[in-house]
């Protein structure tokens, strides 16, 4: 029984890793996309800029440029952050679960060996008695 519970333990661990390599790669795909939609928005906003500056002074592109490529650094922070936090609390919710999953299952079993324990010190004192009784 103890075989089968370390078996089931074991398959719950398999079954978590599992979910979290899930949750990793759905994050580094989330990141990848956001990156790709990052990356084309300053490649338009950089042709849109480098449009302007033919029209305006160098020094007022300069100052353009800087001020958005700062926005979109912020934005990208702010954006990564948000989704690095979200995961962390999905991935906090998902191991809670499991943690209550597990300590459910653990009492399931103490009860049931608990309830054969007694089954058999009673079948026990049942035999003693018979015997006892033989003698």
């Amino acid at each position: 029984h103890e075989r089968e519970h370390n078996r089931e333990i074991s398959e719950l661990a398999a079954k978590h890793s599992e979910e979290m390599e899930k949750l990793r790669a759905e994050l580094k795909e989330e990141q990848r996309h956001l990156l790709d939609e990052l990356r084309q928005q300053m490649e338009a906003t950089h042709r849109a800029e480098h449009e302007q500056a033919q029209l305006q002074s160098q020094t007022l592109h300069n100052l353009e440029l800087e001020a958005l490529r700062l926005t979109l650094n912020n934005m990208h922070t702010s954006q990564l952050e948000l989704t690095q936090s979200n995961l962390r609390k999905e991935k906090e919710t998902a191991l809670m679960e499991l943690r209550e999953m597990l300590n459910d299952k653990r009492a399931q079993e103490v009860a049931i060996l608990q309830s054969r324990h007694q089954l058999e010190s009673e079948k026990i004192k049942e035999q003693c008695l018979k015997e006892k009784e033989d003698l």
